[in-house]
């Protein structure tokens, strides 16, 4: 029963959030929570509790990722990664717009994690998809900084005197390990993959309050503790464009990310022991398997159960992020 499936997308009102979203990619919501002017998040893929995906598309539409997960095991996720994670589905895949900076936060890493909140830690990249002029991510800080220097910075609100701000443009990627601070700032729209976790530090958050006059929770008590201050500056990622392959671009032992610009049919051979996602981050493209297909256009996400050994890829133009474990 298994095939390429697409999953509704779990639509997140932030306090920064704006209206590309609904803009670029058509993330309406029939949730009456959902405010499409402060639309911040579309989850593509997730397992996280209370925020499971469900299957859009097929036979097994209305079927949650984690049933899928539970019932197909293997076949479903590859059975190296079955081996590994059991029945957790390891990644969360979004759709971000920042219509205003994001907090300055870290995330820990896969110990402290599972320690503190029973979960996966957070290591993640960042595909930039549109940039207003002048737009910039944060990521971590200019030159060599220490645990007393950067405590110094936090106590003086002086914070950002000593953080990396990169102005990015459209296909500019980061990776992000966990441990190392970064923000999102206000005009960017990028595609994230993620393990999966929402386990989120917030140091510093622009003395931002709400319409109550109220602050976010800052986290900085337990925040030092899942800094890594001997991390290199290496988060800028580089990477070939060759059309009709796969173009390394990350790989960490918690996901492998590909770029992929497509303008003629491609055949694809899963060798990876893994389930296969595919972000569009621009265009169209078709996936067929065995006479069947489904199309996804830019803003969407499909997934490639492991079993399926091979599909084709077809599209006169289209982008693609091609993510496994």
């Amino acid at each position: 029963m298994l095939y390429p499936l697409k999953f509704q997308p779990i639509l997140k009102d932030k306090i920064w959030g704006g209206e590309k979203l609904n803009q670029h990619f058509n993330k309406n919501s029939n949730s009456k929570n959902s405010n499409s002017k402060n639309l911040g998040e579309s989850w593509e893929i997730s397992t996280v509790p209370n925020d499971i995906s469900v299957v859009s598309n097929g036979e097994l539409k209305g079927e949650s990722l984690q049933d899928l997960v539970n019932n197909y095991k293997s076949a479903f996720l590859g059975e190296k990664n079955w081996d590994r994670f059991g029945n957790e589905f390891p990644l969360l895949i979004k759709f971000i717009d920042a219509k205003e900076d994001l907090s300055i936060q870290l995330h820990p890493n896969d110990e402290l994690a599972k320690k503190r909140h029973n979960s996966f830690g957070k290591t993640e990249m960042w595909y930039v998809m549109q940039a207003d002029k002048n737009a910039n991510l944060i990521v971590g800080f200019k030159g060599e900084v220490d645990k007393a220097t950067y405590l110094e910075h936090l106590e003086n609100n002086t914070l950002t005197e000593i953080l990396n701000f990169d102005t990015v443009k459209e296909g500019d990627t980061y990776f992000i390990e966990a441990g190392r601070v970064h923000a999102i700032g206000a005009g960017v729209l990028l595609a994230e993959i993620q393990q999966t976790s929402d386990v989120t530090y917030r140091v510093y958050d622009w003395d931002r309050v709400d319409d109550e006059g109220n602050g976010r929770e800052l986290h900085n008590d337990i925040a030092i503790d899942a800094f890594d201050f001997e991390m290199e500056n290496d988060f800028r990622v580089d990477y070939q464009k060759e059309k009709n392959v796969s173009n390394d671009m990350v790989s960490c032992p918690f996901f492998t990310t590909n770029f992929m610009e497509l303008t003629s049919d491609l055949d694809i051979e899963n060798t990876h022991d893994s389930f296969m996602i595919y972000m569009c981050v621009d265009g169209d493209v078709e996936v067929s398997v065995a006479g069947s297909s489904e199309r996804i256009s830019k803003g969407e996400t499909i997934l490639i159960p492991a079993k399926i050994r091979n599909f084709k890829l077809k599209s006169s133009y289209g982008k693609l992020l091609e993510v496994y474990v």
